[in-house]
This record gives C-alpha cells, sequence and structure tokens, in this order.
C-alpha cells in the first residue's frame, strides 16, 4: 500500500463512521424534541464552539470567500438537513430516505461532467451501479412502509440535489478558506436558518429533557464536526466524486449502529447488501483514482 493510499484510508473511514452518526443522533433527538428543535441546538452549539476556536486561532476570511462559504451553508446543510429531516417528519421511510441520498454519487458525476469536464469511465459507473443495488438491499424492508403523501418523498430528492451541487461547486470554487473556517460560516449560516424556522413553527421553546441534551452532544460532536468536517477534508484531497461514493457505505454502517445501540435486527438482504455495496465503492473509488496514478507517472516521467 503506497503511502498516498494510506494517508487516505483514515479520512475515508472517519467520514463513513461519523456521517453515519447523524442518522443515530437524529432518532436520538426526535425521540425527545421535534426535529426542528433538534436542528437549531445543533446548529447553534456547533457554531459557539467552532466561532471560539476561530477567535482562538486568528482565522480571517475576506468578503468572496464569506459569500462562497454561506451560498455552501445553504445548500450542504440546509437545504440538504433541512429538507431531509422534514420528509422523514411527514412520514417518509428512513430506509426510503437514505436509498434517495444514496442516488448522489450518480448525480455528482453527472454534474461534476458538465461543471468540471470530468470524464466517468465505464468500471466506475459499474462500481456506482453495484453500491447503488447494495443500498437497495440494506433499505428494502422500509420501501412502501410509509404512508406519506406523494410530494413529501420530493423533499429528500430535492435535498439530495442540493447536497450534490454544493459539493460539485466546492470542488470548482477549490475555496482556500481552511476546513474550520469553513465548516464555522456554513454553520452559523445552518444556525440562523434553523432557529428562524423553529421560532417560525413555534417549537424553540419545546421542553428539553436531559436525554435532549445527550443528543445534541451527539450531533454536535459525531456529526458536524466529525461527518460533516471529515466530508469537506475528503471532498478537497480526494475530489468530489471519491466523497460522494463513500457514503454509499454510510447506510450499512448505519444499520450496524442501529443494530449495537437499539437493538434492530440485521436482516440476511442488508447483510447481503452490505457486501455489495462495499464492493460497488472500492471498484468506483479505485475506477476514479486510476487516471489520477496514471498522470502522476506521466509527470514524473518527465
Amino acid at each position: 500500500m503506497s503511502p498516498n493510499v494510506r494517508t487516505n484510508v483514515g479520512p475515508s473511514v472517519a467520514l463513513v463512521v461519523l456521517w453515519s452518526s447523524g442518522f443515530i443522533g437524529a432518532e436520538l433527538g426526535t425521540r425527545q424534541a421535534p426535529a426542528s428543535t433538534l436542528l437549531a441546538w445543533r446548529y447553534l452549539v456547533a457554531a459557539v464552539i467552532l466561532m471560539a476556536l476561530c477567535l482562538w486561532r486568528h482565522e480571517r476570511i475576506g468578503r468572496a470567500g464569506l459569500g462562497r462559504q454561506v451560498v455552501l451553508g445553504l445548500l450542504c446543510q440546509v437545504a440538504y438537513l433541512g429538507l431531509t429531516v422534514s420528509g422523514v417528519g411527514l412520514g417518509v421511510p428512513s430506509g426510503t430516505t437514505a436509498l434517495i441520498a444514496s442516488m448522489q454519487p450518480l448525480v455528482v458525476i453527472v454534474l461534476a461532467a458538465l461543471v468540471l469536464s470530468e470524464r466517468a469511465q465505464v468500471t466506475q459507473l459499474l462500481g456506482l451501479g453495484l453500491g447503488l443495488g447494495g443500498v437497495l438491499l440494506v433499505v428494502s424492508g422500509d420501501l412502501g412502509a410509509g404512508d406519506a403523501p406523494w410530494w413529501a418523498y420530493v423533499l429528500p430528492f430535492v435535498g439530495m440535489l442540493s447536497l450534490a451541487s454544493g459539493t460539485v461547486l466546492q470542488q470548482r470554487w477549490r475555496p482556500q478558506e481552511s476546513v474550520l473556517t469553513s465548516l464555522t460560516v456554513q454553520t452559523v449560516t445552518a444556525a440562523v436558518a434553523f432557529w428562524l424556522l423553529a421560532l417560525i413553527e413555534g417549537t424553540a421553546g419545546e421542553p428539553t429533557p436531559p436525554a435532549f441534551c445527550v443528543a445534541v452532544a451527539w450531533v454536535v460532536l459525531l456529526s458536524s464536526f466529525g461527518g460533516y468536517g471529515s466530508y469537506l477534508y475528503v471532498s478537497r484531497t480526494q475530489g468530489a466524486t471519491k466523497a460522494s461514493t463513500l457514503l454509499y457505505l454510510t447506510p450499512p454502517t448505519t444499520m450496524v449502529w442501529a443494530a449495537l445501540m437499539f437493538g434492530d435486527r440485521v436482516p440476511p438482504a442488508g447483510l447481503a447488501g452490505m457486501g455489495l455495496a462495499a464492493v460497488g465503492v472500492v471498484v468506483a473509488v479505485r475506477a476514479a483514482s486510476r487516471p489520477r496514478r496514471v498522470a502522476a507517472l506521466a509527470t514524473s516521467a518527465r
């Protein structure tokens, strides 16, 4: 294993595990309070901590960078999480939501081809297809189980499109701001948006039992700082397509989390889906990284 591959493995594993923690945190939090209350407190606490870190490290950001990060925050955090959680709140099954979210790598490839002129290989598309099939197996027991109105299913789909668009925009803009500064601006943007939503819905003053505070700490530390922070890092260092492809592994990983924490049963189809999704990710990631290795060899040979 080359040093570059070893360097990439750690952030990739962290992204999968920590991104999956968000679904578990949402389950913990929404058992105690409405989703809008959880999101409002999650982002308020995270924003305060991140702003303190930025002041301590004397982080700076220009007006242009501030505008870019606000747009990315609206797309990748406000629209993605707000619409996805709203869909679940209206009765869309979590498995169906996960399946919709798993379409993101395919959307990112299409957008990257249009915006970044990145060309997908046949092997890469094959890997993405295998990954999508694995996710379908994982969530197959959840499909069709909801009683939500048809238009509620549009919400997580638009949320997925928002995250994909933000991912490709970040790759195109190649922002010079640090990951800490970017995460801070985007988190503050989301905090303002979700507190406005909570005030409009009248859920800002909902009672918060001690278990809710545990859930907020979970989503702030593991999901906001860990999950989205690692997503930003992998997107910048390994590419938008790689970061999105790794998200195929989050539904199986979430299933394992739920089995360990909530005693949920892992069905045989789920185990098969985990294996198929893992194979698909390996095939797609290797296909995507091959042109980079060839280009690096060509450069070193000059």
